[in-house]
């Protein structure tokens, strides 16, 4: 199969939220509770919630950058390519580069939403609020913008399980069938993935049919192995933590209980796949005798395959070894627009690790098996034939994709209102809206007091 006839879709991909996301989402009673972003002396746009900076962008939002200059900078928007945040021209660099489409995990937010656990403890309603409003933001303010291009993904509010489940019910009405999740919530100071107090959640995303997105990283630590360890080696390690989550998925009670479940380790990479496989099936032959496990009729490998979808970026030894997996839950993924994507250039690697697959293969990993998965069905409204590597280019010839260093790049237009950002990419009259919205915040934050 010609890369030029790839149909891509990317199940890890992020967004860099554009600072108006929360304007007209959050409940009047919280307007003054919520979060916004504040550009300070040094020029550096951060999120402001609950009186904490939160942290910058960083390797985040270096697409477009020379590789010379990833590291903790870009800080502004002022920065960034503007496909990072702002959805319509996302849509055009996901076009340039021919990706059909992409599921987008959350930046400010954090992974699964942690940015809002921390503070449930105090103040629960309000939490869950920000919580709503931002997945009101994601599902219509940005993938559905453009339903043929996004795969809706939403947070929880990890705090209450049951209003977990109260929460994928509703984003499952709204059409969005994948919700993020940590992969080591006991890090986060909640119960374990052994623990029955997240039945409920686990229950109501098998009953709708939504896929749990456990993306490396969302356990709020890092694989360090010493602080003076060079940075490579945790970039290295990154993919790996994900085998300790599938370890604690496999060997947990879940799967026996919902059999229908389907999780997602997001950005975690395929090529371990093969050694987990014979470990934790060696494992259950020469320890399940006196550790109690019991599969039954099965092997932890055959739960794996079952249940358990992965993905990758560049991984040449995992395709290579595609006979030891489930084909039909592997997927792709670019990391627009991380320090780790392949943009602009994805399908040209892509091509790289498909010499001798078959032609079904190669449709299922690149896009079949995401319609499936996640209950995503861009072909309503874009023909199949408009969807391809080469028709996606195709719409946006001439895109600049070239690489920008930082003293030539020009951002958008960034406007401040008494130090708030707004990214200003709009016309004259949407300006003076986001002016107007932000005074009669200011004005109900006043008043509350």
């Amino acid at each position: 199969m010609n890369s030029d006839d790839y149909i891509l879709i990317s199940v890890d991909d992020h967004v860099i939220e554009p600072p108006d996301m929360f304007e007209g989402r959050v409940p009047r009673k919280f307007l003054d509770r919520a979060p916004f972003v504040r550009r300070d002396e040094a020029g550096h746009d951060c999120w402001i919630y609950e009186g904490k900076v939160l942290p910058n962008f960083g390797l985040n939002a270096v697409a477009g950058r020379p590789k010379e200059e990833y590291g903790m900078e870009p800080n502004s928007f002022n920065d960034m390519r503007v496909g990072t945040f702002d959805v319509h021209e996302r849509v055009k660099d996901m076009s340039a580069n021919g990706v059909l489409a992409g599921l987008n995990f959350p930046t400010f937010a954090r992974f699964a939403g942690q940015t809002f656990l921390a503070n449930a403890d105090k103040y629960p309603d309000q939490a869950l609020a920000m919580v709503q409003a931002y997945n009101d933001w994601h599902v219509e303010g940005w993938a559905g913008q453009y339903p043929d291009r996004f795969v809706a993904c939403g947070i929880t509010p990890l705090w209450d399980p049951e209003l977990q489940a109260q929460e994928v019910r509703r984003l499952a009405e709204l059409d969005c069938h994948a919700v993020t999740f940590s992969a080591n919530p006991y890090k986060l100071g909640l119960p374990s993935l052994h623990n029955a107090a997240w039945d409920p959640f686990w229950a109501a995303c098998e009953e709708v049919g939504t896929v749990v997105c456990m993306h490396l990283g969302s356990s709020s630590s890092a694989p360090m192995t010493a602080p003076d360890a060079p940075y490579s080696v945790q970039i290295t390690g990154t993919a790996i933590t994900l085998f300790d989550t599938a370890s604690d998925l496999i060997w947990s009670d879940i799967f026996k209980k919902f059999p229908n479940l389907r999780i997602s380790l997001s950005e975690g990479g395929i090529g371990w796949i093969p050694y987990f496989l014979e470990r934790v099936d060696y494992t259950y032959r020469q320890h399940g005798a006196w550790t109690g496990a019991d599969f039954g009729d099965r092997m932890p490998s055959d739960v794996f395959r079952s249940n358990i979808i992965t993905c990758f970026i560049d991984d040449h030894f995992g395709i290579a070894n595609l006979e030891t997996m489930n084909t039909d839950m592997v997927t792709w993924e670019c990391d627009y627009p991380h320090s780790d994507s392949t943009w602009p250039r994805s399908p040209e690697q892509l091509a790289l690790h498909f010499d001798g697959v078959p032609d079904d293969v190669i449709e299922g990993v690149t896009h079949g098996n995401v319609l499936r998965l996640y209950s995503f069905d861009p072909f309503k409204v874009r023909p199949r034939e408009r969807s391809t590597v080469a028709a996606l280019r195709a719409e946006v010839a001439g895109r600049d994709v070239s690489t920008v260093s930082h003293e030539r790049h020009r951002g958008p237009k960034i406007t401040t209102y008494g130090g708030i950002v707004s990214t200003g990419y709009r016309s004259e009259s949407e300006e003076a809206k986001e002016v107007a919205r932000y005074n009669e915040r200011q004005a109900a934050a006043r008043a509350s007091r």
